[in-house]
């Protein structure tokens, strides 16, 4: 008897037990719920033009408020979970997100609209990304990459599931209502999963779950803090390439004259070809290292934006987008793992917070300046030139990682 309350205790206590991978499940689910707030503004965002009277662009700032909203609710929601453990953040992005969801269907005017998105929904939303991804990573040690890679899917799932979700309903019964009773949903299925998430890693668990090199951070420059800063640069540099075809897709095959309708098929693709791309990455990380698995999906995203120059054809562009999908998803994770190979467990949630808002300011930034190369050229050749250049940069960090980084997996696998 005793020797089973210990077993049971190491089932629910320890890293990749079978407590780390209902963890894991809810943690997904919490992902894709709460990332409804990157996702609705899109679908209704004709409606939302109509209804305020607004110019597109004006509608287009309630985008980048919720990005930006994203970007500095990370890192704090990070150094919450760090401190407090996981529930804390992540109950506090559930009522802003429902809060704010239901503030949003109530505006009177485009500002308040917008105003709404920034301080709470893009805030709420980066509760359920960064700091639930830090937070599943701490709960597994030989398959870390593969439970990163899964976690870090829920933004992928919310982005094929919601749009499903909220354009017929936004139809039926108004962009209004549908808001209103998004902000309901979240609210009764969100807290729910913070029951599964309550539970605390015990601390002597915690000190054994990750290996830490302490030679690893400090080969950088800043005792560690260099390393940071090259981990952001480089989330930075793939997500202003990386939002290219994630944003234009649909205008750039209106452009080519297939309708939205197909550039729509295409992002969708695009997203479900990319959840495919995080659990393969997740696999190789496993096997060969995060370092060397940045540096092959970025060579590869590098390789696919080139090919979009030869894809005029509508099967080529089909071809040439899931090509695109089923190398990009791969590498945001590997953020998250380098940083878990190189700092100590109680740093994970700001540190991991910290990259992956740098990812969503290079979406933010790169969706604005392909935009802007655009409207000075009036074709998208030059904007993908451009996303290929900041590929480049990545894929040097990423060399520059490999060269630096013990390769301890490499000669493992070997």
């Amino acid at each position: 008897m005793r020797m089973m309350r210990l077993t049971g205790r190491r089932a629910v206590g320890e890293v990749d037990s079978v407590y780390a991978w209902l963890r894991l499940l809810a943690g997904v689910l919490t992902s894709t719920i709460g990332g409804v707030g990157m996702w609705s503004i899109a679908v209704v965002l004709p409606t939302l033009q109509a209804d305020f009277g607004v110019t597109r662009a004006d509608v287009s700032l309630a985008y980048t408020a919720v990005m930006l909203g994203a970007v500095v609710g990370g890192p704090a929601m990070g150094w919450l979970s760090d401190r407090f453990g996981i529930t804390v953040p992540v109950a506090i992005g559930i009522a802003m997100l429902a809060v704010g969801l239901a503030l949003a269907s109530q505006a009177a005017t485009m500002w308040q609209f917008t105003l709404v998105h920034g301080l709470l929904i893009g805030g709420g939303t980066s509760a359920s990304f960064g700091p639930v991804i830090a937070d599943i990573s701490l709960w597994f040690a030989k398959r870390r990459g593969v439970a990163v890679a899964i976690c870090s899917s829920g933004s992928y799932l919310a982005g094929a599931v919601w749009p499903l979700v909220i354009q017929p309903l936004a139809e039926w019964v108004g962009w209004r209502h549908t808001y209103f009773g998004i902000a309901v949903f979240c609210l009764c299925s969100m807290l729910p999963l913070l029951l599964a998430l309550r539970r605390r890693l015990p601390r002597e668990t915690g000190r054994h779950s990750a290996p830490v090199d302490s030679h690893r951070a400090r080969a950088f420059a800043g005792g560690g803090n260099g390393l940071q800063l090259l981990l952001m640069l480089a989330g930075l540099a793939c997500c202003i390439a990386m939002a290219m075809p994630q944003v234009h897709i649909v205008a750039y095959c209106t452009d080519l004259g297939y309708g939205p309708a197909r550039g729509a098929e295409m992002l969708s693709l695009m997203f479900g070809t990319g959840i495919i791309s995080r659990l393969s990455f997740g696999w190789i990380a496993d096997h060969i290292g995060p370092a060397p698995a940045l540096l092959i999906s970025s060579s590869l995203q590098a390789a696919s934006l080139l090919a979009y120059f030869g894809a005029d054809g509508l099967t080529s562009l089909y071809v040439v987008t899931s090509m695109f999908g089923l190398v990009q998803g791969g590498i945001v994770p590997t953020y998250a793992l380098i940083v878990r190979e190189c700092y100590p467990p109680s740093e994970a949630g700001s540190r991991v917070g910290l990259v992956l808002s740098s990812t969503l300011a290079g979406m933010a930034i790169g969706g604005w300046m392909s935009g802007a190369i655009f409207d000075a050229t009036l074709s998208y050749r030059v904007a993908f030139l451009n996303g290929f250049a900041w590929n480049l940069l990545n894929m040097a960090i990423a060399a520059w990682l490999l060269l630096r980084l013990p390769r301890r997996r490499l000669a493992r696998f070997a």
